[in-house]
Parts: C-alpha cells; structure tokens; sequence
C-alpha cells in the first residue's frame, strides 16, 4: 500500500507519508518553486524546495507542533499565502495529524469569519496581518490557543515558522492516522448559498490522489503549473514539481498571460492546472500575440463547463499531440467525471450549442453514479429514490471512496445532502442532468438553479447555451423572477468586452438578434425579457460559476 505502513492491526492512511517515499527515492529533484523579483535583464528569480529539502522541512513543522503540546486531531486555522510554506505547513501538519482549516481569502472578511467562527479553530497558522485580526476578534474565536506565525511575531505570543526550522531535523514524523480520521476542513465557494465547510478525511485524500494520477497518467518527475493552491499538495505527494504561478490564486480571471508563459518556459512546465478563468485569458493572449506553450501536453481545468472556444485556443496554443482535460466534481466530492477537448471539439461540442448540455465525460474507476428524479426535500434512503432511464433530466447521485460524509455542523446540510445506502451513502451533487448511451453524464445546471414557470421547467445551461451562440455574448445567465411553479424566465447577458450598446439603436439591434436566437428553439422559444449586465457575479474561487440568486434579485429590481 503506497503510503501506509502496519501498526499492530492498523493501517496507516496520512497522504504526507507519500512525500516522505517520493524524498526516499528521488530527493534531489525538485519539489516546489515560487516566484520571487526579477535579476538583471528582467531575469524571473526563484525560490526552490528539493522533496529531501520539503520532507525535512515539514518533519520539523510537525515535531515544533508536537513540543508545543498540539494534539492529534486538533483545529488549526491556516491563513498562509500561497508558496513554499503554505505546501510545507500543510504537509506538516498532516504529519502531526492536525486538522487544517483551509478557507479562499476573496470570499471577504466578513465571509471568512463567519465560516472561521463556525470551524471553531484551536489554533492559528497565519500570516502577522490575519493574527492581528485575530486578536482583536479572540472572544469568537475562544478555542484557539496554538498560534504559529509565518513571518514576524509581534504581541500575541505563540512560535513562529522561523523558530520550527531553527531545530535540528527530528527524522521522520507521521501521526499513525486511519482513513477515517479527519485531515482538513474545506469550505465550498458558496455557489448555491452560504460557503459550507466540507470534512475531509485521510482516506479522501488518499483516494483522490490515487485517482487523479492513474486516470491521467501522471508520473514522478513530470512539472506542473497549479493554478489552485491544493492541486499544488497533490503534485508534491505524486513526485511532480510543482511550479507556484505569480498570480493572485482568488482572482483567476485577473491573470496575466504574460507570467503563465514566463513560469512554463521557465520550467519546461509538461502540467498545468486551473480555472476555465485562466484559460480563457492565457488562450486569447496566444491567439492574439501567436505565442506557444509547447512543452505542456496536458491542462487540466475545473470548476465550471469550459466553453468550447476556450479548449479551442488552449488545444492550438500546447504540445500537438496534447490535450485539455475538464475534470468534473465538487468540494464534495472531486473527481468524479473527466472528458478531453478533443472529444469535446469532435463530437459533443456542437451539441452543447444545441441545448443539450454540457457533457462531462465518464466517470472515474472509484465512482458509482446514478440520475434520480428530482426532489426539492430530504431523500433519507436510497430505496426511495426513482432512478431514471438514458436521456432523462434528473439530479446526479454519486457514491465511493472520494466522496466526503458530511458538512462541519451543518446537520440541516447533511440530511439533504446524503442519501444512507446501508453502512454506506450517496452524495447528492446538486446537479441536474442526464446519463446518455455510453453512461456520459451531460450536465444541464443547478437544480437551485433551475426555472420552474407555470408553463414547465427551463435548465439553464442548455437554456443559455442557445444565447451564447451570439458572436457578442461573453456569457449569460438565466434566472426566474417571482416564486417557483409561476417563475418568469429572463436571461442576463454580458457582452464581449467593446460589444456592450453605446445607444437605443444598437441595444435594440443586438435584443432582436437575441430574440431571433431564442425563437429558434422550443428550449427557449418562451422566453421573451432580456437584461445587459457589464460583469456577471461569480465565485471567488474559480471566477466561473455564475452567482445566479443574486442575479435574479437584481434582475427583479430592473423589470
């Protein structure tokens, strides 16, 4: 077994122990980097971590955990930019077998402290400027009392990162976790109400690693690009390189092209990973400027449907014989599905613009899914489930060893989001759509999202997909305002940057071609009120699910 080891009867499961065997066979290689200034001639700098190097370095995160008295098991929040330190003291962590809270700084203040009052952290892993928020706000947080700071330590006392590294290396550290115990505290982006704190087990990790690098192949000594912040822990726990981008990882769609290139040129990056965000602006600045990323044979982007146009450019812009990737899942539950843009391009795409939905491929080894009817309750057993046939609209049920159990405190959350099954649960992915014949699914929109009129039910990916066809639509949204059963369906479009109406004549030539668009479907033949938007609201983690509740609120404020 990679990473476990026998104690008496039990079995190991801590996803640090797999860099602890990747420092053992290859230490010398290189492990992380992030970016630093810029040398003479605009030469990028580097710091770099060898897997010996990180391996040392979070042994002696854990031991310093340990002579501070942190128990197995303990909360601690992390507030840490990402980098060599953020990867090391999740490692660390890990290996102490801690509990790390791990929540996205740009889902605002008032956001991240409701859902840090809601971990009930023990303690905090932070940066100076988020301990000083914390001091000033330690009555809601009255639990916390292990404080490690990364950077300079003023009044509030605890160790410092600096203070852990001093310490000679203790060897080898690695808490004897099973794969039940918890390992991390994730909060989702929100899309569908208040960011909810999903508990990840050893085992999830485990699992999710094991699934992530056999699908794709992916092998020691391979470089990638994380435009997430976890995916970088997973390159390190499977001996690939992982290579920090110089951008801010809360604003993917503010990404400078410029900088994705420099990194992969730098490296001779072969992986990158990140939102449809990113790609959307690294694929239009090589189209535009004739630039080549040709090292890379394998992106990965996740989060939300990928436009067509998006793996189009990417597709021309790596290694010919390489390929786009869009793994399908959620915090709940990652992955569950993968499909190729080569796929994609060849044969799905043109359905898509149809209003068939977009597919997201087949499921991976570890999943079992199902599509049931929808329900807007409690589905408390699976014997009360209606399974539906091929073609058939309904909610994605998954099952197996990445999904998550249950939600931090939410027991509300948990009853609708679990369906028992024995011993075992599905997971309810909040996901509309349908299993086609080569057991596909193609996903149609949120079931919160959907738009029940008194005329029937409209889904809003295939319903929207109709209106982007406009050369000058970037994206749009449909919502329903006025309540469910006699909703009235309006879509928010947001025009290509340069294309939004400079007066009544060009917005009433561009709403005629829309409604041209719309009748020449029975999808969206029923609708008829049409709203401009200069940027759609979308989540903080990925910029790419589109904020749909609060887009029908203000929608019904124009109407």
């Amino acid at each position: 077994m990679v990473n476990g080891s026998e104690s008496n009867t039990t079995t190991i499961v801590n996803v640090a122990g797999r860099l602890t065997e990747m420092a053992r066979g290859m230490p010398e290689a290189t492990a992380v980097v992030e970016p630093l200034g810029y040398g003479p001639g605009r030469k990028r700098l580097y710091r770099q971590m060898t897997f010996a190097e990180l391996n040392q370095d979070s042994d002696r995160i854990a031991h310093g955990l340990g002579t501070m008295g942190v128990p197995r098991g303990t909360r601690l929040a992390m507030l840490v930019r990402p980098g060599i330190d953020f990867i090391s003291l999740v490692f660390g962590l890990l290996k102490a077998g801690t509990v790390s809270i791990l929540i996205d700084p740009g889902m605002g203040r008032r956001n991240m402290i409701r859902c840090l009052e809601e971990a009930e952290p023990e303690g905090f892993v932070a940066i100076p400027a988020a301990q000083v928020v914390r001091a000033v706000l330690r009555r809601r947080f009255p639990k916390s009392r292990f404080l490690v700071t990364v950077g300079r330590r003023w009044f509030w006392g605890g160790r410092t990162l600096a203070q852990f590294r001093q310490a000679p290396w203790p060897g080898t550290q690695l808490a004897p976790t099973s794969a039940d115990e918890p390992a991390a505290i994730i909060f989702t982006t929100g899309s569908t109400g208040p960011p909810k704190g999903v508990l990840y087990r050893h085992g999830n990790f485990d699992n999710q690693i094991t699934e992530i690098r056999d699908f794709y192949s992916i092998r020691p000594g391979e470089i990638d690009l994380p435009g997430f912040p976890l995916f970088g822990l997973f390159n390190c726990a499977m001996g690939v390189t992982a290579v920090i981008p110089d951008m801010d990882p809360s604003r993917p769609a503010q990404v400078d092209p410029k900088k994705i290139l420099e990194a992969a040129r730098d490296w001779n990056v072969t992986q990158t990973f990140g939102s449809p965000a990113i790609w959307n602006r690294v694929g239009r600045y090589c189209e535009e400027y004739g630039e080549r990323l040709p090292t890379i044979r394998r992106v990965l982007s996740a989060g939300a449907p990928v436009p067509a146009h998006v793996l189009r450019r990417m597709k021309a812009s790596i290694h010919p014989e390489g390929d786009i990737h869009t793994p399908y899942g959620a915090t709940e539950s990652l992955p569950v599905a993968s499909i190729a843009a080569s796929e994609v391009l060849a044969e799905t795409a043109a359905r898509t613009d149809e209003g068939a939905g977009v597919c997201v491929g087949r499921h991976f080894p570890g999943i079992q899914w199902k599509v049931v009817r929808i329900v807007d309750g409690l589905i408390p057993t699976i014997d009360q489930v209606e399974t539906l046939p091929e073609g058939q609209i309904g909610e994605l049920i998954v099952q197996g060893p990445v999904v998550t159990r249950e939600y931090l405190n939410r027991p509300e959350a948990n009853a609708l989001a679990k369906i028992a099954d024995g011993d075992d649960f599905w997971h309810r992915m909040g996901d509309t759509g349908y299993l086609d014949a080569q057991d596909r699914f193609w996903f149609c929109g949120r079931v919160a999202h959907r738009v029940r009129t008194a005329q029937g039910t409209l889904f809003t990916i295939p319903c929207e997909a109709i209106f982007n066809r406009h050369p000058d639509v970037f994206r749009c949204a449909l919502v329903g305002v006025g309540p469910s059963g006699s909703q009235w369906p309006v879509v928010v479009l947001e025009p290509v940057e340069g294309k939004t109406p400079k007066d009544d004549q060009q917005r009433e030539t561009f709403l005629n071609e829309i409604r041209e668009l719309g009748q020449s479907s029975p999808l969206t033949r029923s609708i008829h009120d049409f709203l401009f938007h200069p940027s759609l609201p979308v989540d903080i983690r990925h910029n790419a699910k589109i904020f749909r509740e609060k887009l029908a609120l203000w929608a019904g404020r124009q109407l």
